[in-house]
């Protein structure tokens, strides 16, 4: 079995051949069954943590091409590591030949989650954004975050990157990186103002209060929310919806995402308004962007599926 460590795993996925990679598997399909969720009880917590730094949740997300691949990812979510200063996520995938079960490869799991998630939403922007978007908006500033311009840079021909972080420290370092790899950025400091004149506004927060405001937004606008990925968390209002076309990753996402539930829920957004997922832009059953007025919105929850394609591309680059 191969151990292929962080650095090796982001050189092997290059956003120009992880983007293809993604959407030929979204096109094939494989078997992916619900994820599994554990809460493990941490009885050697500090006594102050509230009740989320009590515990760790562990995710663990099978994927299989049959006769071919298998694959698990496992991630284990700790709020409570912020207190040691850790990062909160901790991943880690084994790659399988799925007709023996002999182990091909562990890979770096959080190297690889950041770049499939970024990968997919650049994705489905080849299908959303106008041909002539050039203007980025990224919201946040973590480790997804920083992937952004990459990703879309693979996608459009992003010239302008505007950047809005919480922490103005996190988002200055954040575009002293940027710049360094040659895109053009801005840090702002008003939001809305940012939203009014971005082509693609890319959101990959933890937020559990909506952060973008559909008022904000213009014609033509591309939303792309990745951050929220529970049923507690938001990153935008019901407004963002209301006269958009609207597309998901997956149907899970309709379960998962406090994003698709709140709006649900007061009726502004419906189940049957959803013009397609993924599966069926990559396939061509679904038509993305029809004009360039119309505003579209892309909600990702992540999937099993886009890890599988990126590591198969990872232990096919890595073992020749």
């Amino acid at each position: 079995m191969h151990f292929i460590d962080s650095d090796a795993t982001r050189l092997a996925l290059p956003f120009d051949r992880l983007i293809p990679a993604v959407r030929e598997r979204f096109a094939g399909g494989c078997e992916a069954p619900a994820r599994h969720v554990h809460e493990i009880a941490n009885p050697l917590a500090d006594a102050s943590a509230d009740a989320h730094g009590r515990k760790m949740t562990s995710l663990i997300m099978p994927a299989w091409i049959p006769g071919r691949y298998y694959g698990v990812k496992i991630i284990n979510i700790a709020p409570g590591n912020a207190r040691s200063a850790l990062p909160g996520l901790h991943a880690s995938y084994l790659l399988f030949d799925a007709r023996t079960g002999v182990p091909l490869a562990q890979i770096d799991g959080d190297q690889l989650t950041a770049r499939r998630t970024a990968a997919t939403s650049a994705l489905a922007g080849s299908f959303l954004a106008r041909e002539d978007a050039s203007h980025l908006l990224v919201v946040g500033a973590g480790r997804i975050a920083d992937l952004l311009p990459e990703a879309w840079g693979a996608v459009r021909s992003i010239r302008t990157v505007s950047l809005w972080a919480r922490r103005s420290d996190a988002a200055e370092a954040t575009a002293r990186r940027w710049r360094e790899r040659g895109w053009n950025v801005q840090v702002v400091t008003d939001l809305a103002e940012a939203c009014g004149t971005a082509d693609i506004v890319s959101c990959a927060t933890l937020a559990t209060e909506p952060v973008v405001r559909g008022e904000w937004l213009r014609p033509g606008t591309h939303l792309d929310l990745i951050g929220s990925f529970t049923p507690a968390m938001r990153e935008a209002d019901d407004a963002c919806f209301v006269g958009a076309r609207v597309f998901v990753d997956t149907d899970e996402a309709l379960k998962k995402s406090g994003d698709l539930l709140h709006p649900m829920a007061a009726g502004v957004l419906h189940a049957d308004d959803l013009k397609g997922t993924l599966t069926t832009l990559c396939k061509g059953v679904a038509t993305g962007r029809r004009s360039d007025q119309e505003r579209t919105v892309f909600k990702s929850v992540g999937h099993a599926l886009e890890d599988l394609a990126a590591a198969i591309l990872v232990h096919e680059a890595t073992t020749g």
